[in-house]
């Protein structure tokens, strides 16, 4: 994700923001004016922004001070202006317990803000590092917008204020909300990274004028639709104004890709990965201790192989042991590019004129993947993939709206490359999955469960074969007995000498490969019954070509006239290998499913399993031409496709 959210407490956790945060990449000097360490940090002063700010006499684009800071984010959620409003009651007479209430808003609260931190991907920002003056200030700008484009819609569909008894009533603030923005330049190990903290403060106006305390859960629940967001929005800018194109790259094995810009080296990306190094190789030293340890009596402490959390909990454990201490000295932002392009010709091993040239290698790799690549989006099969995905990567198949949201966001950056979208999308694409392709399964026994965001569904097709995400019984920690010899029994320390990454650490697979897959097999399965069922009419091969590779989606429906004429036999309906093998040269369009000899034969069982059963459908219906509207026989196809009765208990057995 490359945007990130941590809550802000009065006390000492406001002070780091003080001394560290608010003045750049370094740290703050002891009893200097925040306006002066900024200056000498070389770094842009905060900014004020968000809707909220007319309720508290702040304009978007205003300079935030220290006093501010201390009376919103450090004094419990004060108003900005505090000193001067209590100072206005004192002078006409007020007590000083009336003139400290008129200078706040709401109850006195001990989490005072949020701090979303908003980073473009790699490849931009080392454009950013190493283009021109023109290219800098357009990354920069695309940067900006987006953030701001982000907090308009957290403001419109995730903030909420709670009130009531427990909280259970919530309502948007119809003001807006209230945040300072902080820009920085560079990661602790030196290396560029631009990227700014926006500081969200908790308070909020209701309609009667009564402050109160943003839910902070709900900005948590919605972090990654927002990051898929900001993500699709800078790449469409920046790609838009300086004629480039985005691809998909793989980072992590089993995991999904993340767009970046075509034309810049992966080299030079691994360039600014310093970081990610270290946490790698830390990373492996805790998972092999998690797999090897054992209490007082000698048994396993832990599960004996490294499942999805307990990897994400290790990763978060291995980024804060090997966080070194922020640099002391400030360079200006000349400088820092300056020494940062002279640090990649050394260091990266990515040739010179390829580092001075970037924006000039970026643009001919647009040019070949636009003349290639149409920005062609398809709704009906859009919503096919979103809801594969989200069914298989979220536990026992159940899923919420923000997830739908977000994996159409992800879905809509694949598609398109770096084109703009037309506005609402993503919504059309989330509209299209829940009603063709969901049952809710909701039973809310609160407020907040009938509301629409928290709606809980799940697929209304069954996938055979690729079952929801579920934690398999042979890892099911049993007291009563050793785990099993062969998968269970945990790895021999590691001998004395052997580096990280040397010994063998059991994973529970990703979930990614297997959402890929179960796409492929419902947008084949959806295709076959369609063409059965309704004819050729229904136009579910109308497909976007970036969203696959051309020759793993299906041949087109046959014509009206031959649809009773049996197959050939021998026919490949499902893709052709040949094609796809040539096809791993050009990384653009198979890096997106990381296209390995294996997944190619899994790919080809599934499809030709699907065609199968299509030809079987066919075979039994094509004696029934009189029939109005004919239902397949084969009972999964029965399960997946007729139209379903609404209910909890109903959706819950067919989407397992």
């Amino acid at each position: 994700m490359t945007v990130d959210i941590r809550v802000i407490r009065a006390g000492q956790m406001y002070r780091y923001y003080l001394r560290e945060t608010v003045v750049g990449d370094g740290r703050r000097p002891a009893r200097t004016p925040l306006r002066a360490a900024q200056e000498q940090a070389g770094v842009l002063v905060g900014r004020w922004m968000g809707r909220g700010l007319a309720a508290l006499g702040l304009a978007p684009g205003e300079e935030v001070t220290e006093a501010q800071l201390r009376n919103l984010f450090g004094e419990r959620g004060r108003h900005p202006h505090a000193d001067r409003i209590e100072a206005d009651q004192l002078a006409q007479g007020a007590s000083p317990a009336e003139a400290y209430r008129a200078g706040a808003l709401g109850r006195r609260v001990t989490v005072t803000g949020v701090d979303f931190v908003f980073r473009p991907q790699p490849s931009i920002y080392l454009l950013w590092a190493f283009g021109d003056e023109e290219t800098r200030l357009v990354i920069e700008a695309a940067h900006e917008r987006a953030i701001v484009r982000v907090l308009e819609w957290i403001e419109d569909e995730v903030a909420v204020i709670r009130y009531g008894t427990d909280g259970n009533y919530r309502v948007r603030p119809p003001g807006g909300l209230v945040a300072a923005r902080f820009r920085h330049y560079e990661a602790r190990s030196g290396r560029p990274l631009l990227h700014d903290h926006v500081l969200l403060s908790v308070k909020g106006q209701r309609l009667d004028r009564k402050w109160g305390s943003i839910h902070t859960t709900a900005l948590h629940e919605n972090t990654v639709a927002a990051s898929a967001l900001y993500n699709e929005l800078v790449a469409a800018e920046v790609c838009e104004e300086l004629g480039l194109a985005t691809e998909p790259r793989t980072v992590t094995e089993g995991r999904r890709p993340v767009m970046e810009i075509a034309g810049v080296p992966h080299e030079l990306i691994r360039w600014t990965a310093q970081r990610s190094d270290q946490i790698a190789t830390c990373l492996s030293e805790l998972e092999h201790e998690y797999v090897t340890a054992v209490d007082d009596d000698g048994e396993p402490k832990y599960l004996p192989v490294v499942s999805e959390r307990a990897r994400a909990k290790l990763n978060q454990i291995a980024a804060r042991k090997t966080r070194p201490p922020k640099k002391g000295k400030a360079r200006s932002l000349a400088q820092l590019r300056a020494d940062w392009k002279a640090s990649a010709i050394r260091t990266s091993g990515v040739p010179a004129d390829v580092i001075t040239s970037l924006l000039a290698y970026a643009r001919a790799a647009a040019a070949a993947i636009r003349a290639r690549v149409a920005a062609a989006v398809d709704i009906a099969l859009a919503a096919v993939d979103v809801t594969a995905t989200v069914f298989v990567m979220n536990s026992g198949g159940r899923f919420h709206r923000r997830h739908l949201l977000a994996e159409a966001r992800r879905h809509l950056a694949l598609v398109l490359r770096g084109r703009r979208r037309d506005p609402g999308l993503d919504d059309q694409i989330v509209a299209a999955a829940i009603t063709t392709h969901c049952v809710d399964i909701s039973e809310p026994t609160t407020v907040r469960g009938l509301e629409a965001g928290y709606r809980l569904y799940t697929a209304r097709w069954s996938l055979s074969g690729l079952p929801a995400r579920r934690r398999s019984p042979a890892f099911a920690p049993d007291p009563d007995r050793h785990p099993p010899a062969d998968p269970g029994e945990p790895p021999a320390p590691r001998p004395p000498g052997q580096d990280a990454g040397e010994w063998e650490v059991p994973r529970i697979p990703l979930q990614y490969d297997r959402a890929v897959l179960a796409g492929a097999v419902v947008r084949e399965q959806l295709r076959t019954t369609a063409t059965v069922v309704r004819g050729p009419a229904y136009d579910v091969v109308a497909h976007q070509q970036a969203a696959m590779p051309e020759q793993l989606l299906a041949p087109e429906p046959a014509d009206a006239e031959h649809d009773d004429q049996e197959q050939k036999s021998g026919r490949r309906e499902a893709l052709d290998l040949a094609a796809l093998r040539a096809l791993r040269d050009s990384r653009t369009d198979v890096e997106a499913l990381d296209l390995t000899a294996e997944r190619l034969r899994h790919l080809q069982d599934a499809f030709t399993a699907a065609a199968d059963r299509a030809h079987t459908t066919m075979g039994r219906f094509t004696h029934r031409d009189d029939a109005e509207v004919p239902h397949p026989a084969h009972g999964d196809d029965q399960q997946a496709y007729r139209a379903q009765e609404p209910g909890p208990h109903r959706g819950r057995e067919t989407g397992h």
